[in-house]
């Protein structure tokens, strides 16, 4: 009896999207993207902030609304960046679509496992420490706070890295066809502020960690990749973005 192997590729979970689009429908596409991008980041937000999600989802109370809410945010946040993926090889040049495809997909589907796996034991981990360890150290507790405060965040910034690289990547190895209007760039730099006010609500007030490093290697990335492929619009939102976080939340801690 002979089994049967079956090759999958990463790449293949990349949308293929082989037609290309006009250029006023694939920026508006593209704006449409970022907003919801944008949106995300203020649910993510008012989720973390608010009083009304720390109720409990089960009677055994083993899960809040708050770390619901927060995984399923997460979900929406990868389903985000995989449709912009396919957006950006759409808009490319038709002999640039596939350039750089396969590398995307690898740093995809590693940052979506990191992405994941770091979500995951952060928010239960931080419920449980939170619920159960304030009284005083023990074992246990030690356990509890290691994988809160250290583990599940250096595995979901590894994640949130990736992931976000694959997206500058996609942009710089495949880049538009046309040139931004000066609407266009008005439209990403007001997105990009929602992610600078993002960067300075969740670091500026905070100790320096390992989140303030990742920022800040998304905007030499960013900065980098731009030099390269200058008049890109994934480019020159990352930069904007995370440069302008970058620079407020270091001036605030400075102060």
């Amino acid at each position: 009896m002979t089994g049967t192997v079956v090759e999958v590729s990463v790449t293949h979970l990349l949308p293929s999207l082989p037609r290309p689009v006009a250029r006023a429908t694939g920026q508006r596409q593209l704006h449409l993207l970022l907003a919801l991008v944008s949106l995300l980041l203020v649910l993510l937000s008012v989720n973390r902030r608010s009083t009304l999600t720390l109720g409990h989802v089960l009677p055994h109370q083993a899960m809040r609304w708050v770390e619901l809410n927060n995984l399923l945010l997460g979900l929406f946040t990868v389903v985000t960046h995989l449709v912009l993926l396919g957006h950006l090889r759409a808009v490319a040049a038709p002999a640039h679509r596939d350039r750089g495809r396969r590398a995307v997909g690898v740093l995809f589907v590693i940052g979506v496992y990191l992405y994941g796996v770091g979500y995951g034991d952060h928010e239960f981990a931080n419920y449980l420490n939170g619920r159960f360890c304030t009284a005083g150290p023990s074992r246990w507790c030690d356990i509890v706070a290691f994988h809160d405060e250290s583990f599940s965040h250096h595995v979901f910034f590894a994640g949130f890295l990736l992931l976000n690289l694959a997206v500058m990547v996609a942009q710089a190895a495949a880049p538009t066809r046309t040139a931004l209007t000066r609407t266009d760039n008005v439209l990403l730099t007001v997105n990009a502020l929602f992610v600078s006010g993002a960067v300075v609500a969740n670091l500026a007030f905070e100790r320096i960690g390992a989140d303030l490093f990742v920022v800040a290697a998304v905007t030499v990335l960013a900065v980098v990749l731009l030099c390269r492929a200058p008049g890109q619009p994934m480019l020159r939102y990352y930069t904007v973005a995370y440069g302008m976080g970058l620079a407020a939340t270091v001036t605030l801690m400075a102060l």
